[in-house]
């Protein structure tokens, strides 16, 4: 019979608890489009969002990174009807840094597109969708069921000063990322 006071059975007990806690808080973080910046489709690849998207599945605590030349191009998180009409005034979000990172905090549709004039209409954009179960399907422009709610508080938020490493992930395309407990 196991001594439940052993220290030897306490430690197994912290040690599953602990492994528990890390998978259930687990994230990622996801580059989009992979090995390219955020850019203009080439015309070699003129759906790489499309491409991209069809093969990440997202939840919330995860993040979107967008790597782009700052004096050439910025990111904008935008409606729905925006998104559609590739209409770039009143963004939810602006983002021109290079180095744009969106943590995804809330259930929800969410829109983004280049900020600069013309790159939307060449298919610079992209949609991803996080239902409610956690897990997220995302879209970009031909793939996009339902609209962005009036109430979604859909914003990029800064991660706290007290890091938990998450756990790691082998693919290239995405990286562990630290959430805030």
């Amino acid at each position: 019979m196991v001594d439940l006071r052993s220290p030897r059975f306490l430690f197994l007990c912290a040690f599953q608890f602990l492994v528990l806690v890390q998978i259930q808080v687990s994230c990622y973080q996801y580059k989009v489009g992979d090995l390219d910046a955020w850019g203009i489709p080439t015309s070699a690849n003129p759906q790489v969002y499309t491409y991209w998207s069809k093969y990440h599945t997202l939840k919330i605590w995860d993040s979107l990174l967008f790597l782009y030349p700052p004096s050439q191009d910025s990111l904008i998180q935008v409606t729905r009807e925006n998104y559609n009409s590739c209409n770039l005034t009143d963004p939810i979000l602006y983002m021109n840094n290079g180095n744009s990172l969106f943590n995804i905090t809330t259930y929800g549709d969410f829109y983004f597109t280049s900020g600069v004039p013309g790159h939307c209409q060449k298919n610079q954009k992209l949609h991803i969708s996080v239902p409610g179960n956690g897990s997220a399907s995302a879209y970009s422009p031909s793939y996009g069921p339902g609209a962005l709610p009036d109430t979604a508080p859909s914003y990029a938020t800064v991660f706290g000063s007290t890091h938990y490493h998450l756990l790691l992930h082998q693919q290239t395309d995405f990286q562990s990322c630290y959430h805030s407990l």
